[in-house]
Order: structure tokens, then C-alpha cells, then sequence
């Protein structure tokens, strides 16, 4: 018995510190010597050198002068330890039409803004019609809810509310979209896309 148990411990220890030590702090210097950028969770800093969020993570934007990104359902938008999406079905009446909140259970607020809710405060917002169709990454909570990127479509919708609310003209910011959108991975992989954080730092670079 001790025969089959002492080179089974041994395999045990060997593979332990092969695959439990060693490789992850190979993985990690590689990186760190490759792609520190990115190893370091892609963060973006302030000209004075402090953080201010990251490429990969969404953030809420509230001010009209702002892109704004997708509606997010992690815990009170944009929460990296709540990373989650809505969980409703394209059937679902609550994501369509929203839940109102329960005046009977005092201290909970059962209130959701559905599609069509979220529809009409983003036409309204980005002074649209009621015919103007929205796009679908607007009234929609991306399944992690930290989406950091919105579509073209959306950004340019966006465009003459914020160069309103700079007093810029309407080309020069759509201009800036253009600049910082994204084309598909590789040339096939996913939607053209545009980083909110990236394209928000870059109206503040704009010199009046």
C-alpha cells in the first residue's frame, strides 16, 4: 500500500506546486513584461495621476454634458461585486412596461423602468420625437450590467445633447465619435462599439 501512496503524495506535492505556485506566478510576470496595461485591469488615470475608472467597466454618467452608457442592472448600476443583468425574458411584461413600486412595503422599492419607460426618458433627454426609434443598447441592461460601451447609433444620438450642453457645434462632436469608435475584432467578432469613459475624457480635452 505504502508502495502506491508515496509516489501518489509525491505526484500530488509536484503537481500542487507546478499548477497551484508556479505557473500563475509565471502567467503573472509574463503579463506584467508583456502587457502591464492590461494586466493591471486597464485603468485610467487623470492628468494629476489619480484613477478615475477603467476601460473595462462601466460607470454612471448623470450630466448632460456627458455620453451616458447603458441602463445597468448591477446593484445600483454599474457595482463590480453585483456584476448582473435583469434575468427577464424578451416576454416578460415587467421588462416592457416596468414595475411600479408597492406603496404597502415600506422601505423596498419594487420599481423597475422598462423598455418602455427607459424609450421615453432617452428621447426625451436627447430632445427626440416620439417617432425617432431608439437604439436597442439604450432601453436594454447588458447581461454583466458593467457594460463599459455603447453602439454608434446611440453615441450619435447623444452627440447634440452634449454639444448643447458644451456649447460645441453638433459636427465637432460627432466628429469625436467617430474618432472613438471601435470596428469589430478581428473584422468579424462583435458590433462596432465606442468606449463611453475614453470618448467622455476626450470632450474634456477639447480646448474652447
Amino acid at each position: 500500500m505504502l508502495e502506491q501512496l508515496i509516489p501518489a503524495l509525491r505526484a500530488t506535492v509536484v503537481l500542487g506546486v507546478l499548477t497551484g505556485l508556479v505557473f500563475p506566478l509565471l502567467m503573472t510576470a509574463l503579463c506584467q513584461l508583456l502587457l502591464p496595461y492590461e494586466a493591471n485591469g486597464s485603468l485610467v488615470r487623470h492628468k494629476d495621476g489619480h484613477i478615475i475608472g477603467s476601460t473595462l467597466i462601466g460607470q454612471q454618467f448623470a450630466s448632460p454634458q456627458y455620453f451616458h452608457g447603458r441602463p445597468s442592472a448591477a446593484g445600483s448600476g454599474y457595482s463590480g461585486e453585483a456584476s448582473a443583468g435583469s434575468n427577464l425574458g424578451p416576454t416578460s411584461a415587467r421588462l416592457i412596461v416596468g414595475q411600479q413600486d408597492n406603496p404597502t412595503t415600506a422601505g423596498v422599492d419594487e420599481s423597475f423602468a422598462g423598455v418602455k419607460q427607459l424609450a421615453d426618458a432617452y428621447r426625451k433627454e436627447n430632445l427626440l420625437s416620439a417617432q425617432d426609434r431608439v437604439p436597442v443598447d439604450a432601453v436594454t441592461r447588458s447581461g454583466s450590467g458593467l457594460d463599459p460601451h455603447i453602439s454608434p447609433e446611440n453615441a450619435m444620438l447623444q452627440a447634440r445633447r452634449v454639444a448643447s450642453a458644451r456649447a460645441l457645434p453638433l459636427r465637432e462632436v460627432a466628429a469625436l465619435v467617430e474618432q472613438h469608435t471601435q470596428g469589430r475584432q478581428l473584422g468579424f467578432l462583435g458590433e462596432p462599439r465606442v468606449n463611453v469613459l475614453e470618448l467622455n475624457l476626450a470632450l474634456d480635452e477639447i480646448k474652447r
